[in-house]
């Protein structure tokens, strides 16, 4: 994202206003220079270019007039006339051309491009970036804010980042409305930069996530790393970069489920060490004993059999298909649509929870 790519964007769109605006001008001036003027004593008087240049930059821009250095004859006031018509049409059509190209979105979002280059261009102390700006995201730069770290948001969404510009958030952190899955955004948004600390990749979209780290690792491989990823074998190739952390929120949530049935206290103590500072602390929970009742086993219900089943919770499954790779005992798998049926079934009705 170069810089002059405003610059040549704005001249591109303005050519045709400036080439009528220099024609008029040269026109103008080559007129003055080859009509004859007469002189105090009624010699014929030739102006220069000097004297014509002079002449229509203060006459045509309307900021003043005067015969100069002699009175005009009847042909150059006529002449002059037509200038006057001409290079007014000219100045409009400029003038306006360069506002409606002002509020084209292409140059505006050009314009907050260079901005925000400039800006981590001078950027002085340390900083993370952070690629994706939903709920995750906006609770992290916060978080970073009250700690004193300094934030670069990219999200594709530009309503993200106007969200962001809004907020009262301490840290001043930089947003741009890109796509940071592409090297040429992280670069722009400061990987290479000796005050970078590390890039946190938070998208919703794997995909991008795994983009992102292996630009990163491409830039600077010994940069921190940390991404969030659903598919395993995205994760694992991440992780096979090196020393990246790869965080799954389907392994989150059922790892904190399974910890808040089974040590509710354990629970409710990393919440109040890990939450974010400045926070009410939360009154502790205590769910009941008993067995759950789960419908659907993708990747999300496969993270949370595992936890549940770990912790020695009984669960049964509804879905509507056998899995293709499953450990899971026949009695505890119901084969059907979630339906009222296949709930009491699977025994909802003593069941203390259901996913």
């Amino acid at each position: 994202m170069p810089r002059s790519n405003v610059y040549y964007v704005l001249l591109k769109r303005l050519r045709v206003p400036l080439i009528t605006l220099i024609l008029i001008y040269a026109i103008s001036i080559i007129g003055f220079v080859l009509i004859p003027g007469q002189d105090n004593e009624g010699n014929v008087w030739m102006m220069s270019y000097f004297h014509a240049f002079y002449f229509v930059s203060y006459m045509a821009s309307t900021i003043g007039f005067g015969e100069i250095p002699y009175a005009f004859t009847d042909a150059q006031r006529l002449w002059t006339m037509v200038t006057i018509y001409a290079s007014v049409i000219g100045w409009l059509y400029s003038i306006g051309s360069l506002l409606t190209v002002m509020q084209d979105p292409v140059i505006y979002r050009l314009r907050r491009e260079s901005k925000f280059v400039r800006h981590i261009s001078l950027l002085r102390e340390p900083f993370y970036l952070i690629c994706g700006y939903g709920d995750t995201g906006v609770q992290l730069v916060q978080a970073l804010g009250l700690e004193g770290v300094r934030t670069v948001v990219l999200d594709k969404d530009e309503s993200r980042i106007n969200e962001l510009e809004l907020r009262d958030t301490l840290g001043r952190p930089l947003g741009l409305a890109a796509d940071a899955s592409k090297p040429a955004v992280l670069e722009a948004a400061g990987v290479l930069n000796v005050y970078c600390k590390g890039v946190i990749a938070l998208t919703d979209s794997d995909h991008a996530n795994l983009l992102i780290a292996l630009s990163t690792e491409l830039f600077k491989p010994h940069l921190r790393l940390i991404a969030r990823a659903e598919n395993p074998e995205i994760v694992n190739t991440i992780r096979s970069f090196g020393g990246n952390e790869v965080i799954s929120p389907f392994e989150v949530f059922a790892e904190r489920l399974a910890l808040v049935l089974t040590a509710p206290s354990h629970y409710l103590l990393s919440q109040w060490l890990t939450g974010i500072p400045n926070q009410i602390l939360a009154d502790p929970v205590f769910p009941k004993q008993g067995s759950w009742v789960m419908v659907g086993y993708g990747r999300f219900g496969q993270a949370i059999y595992r936890r549940l089943q770990a912790a020695g919770i009984p669960v049964k499954i509804i879905d509507v298909q056998q899995p293709a790779s499953s450990n899971l005992p026949e009695e505890g798998l119901i084969i059907s649509q979630a339906s009222v049926e296949s709930l009491k079934l699977a025994g909802i009705e003593s069941a203390v929870g259901l996913i």
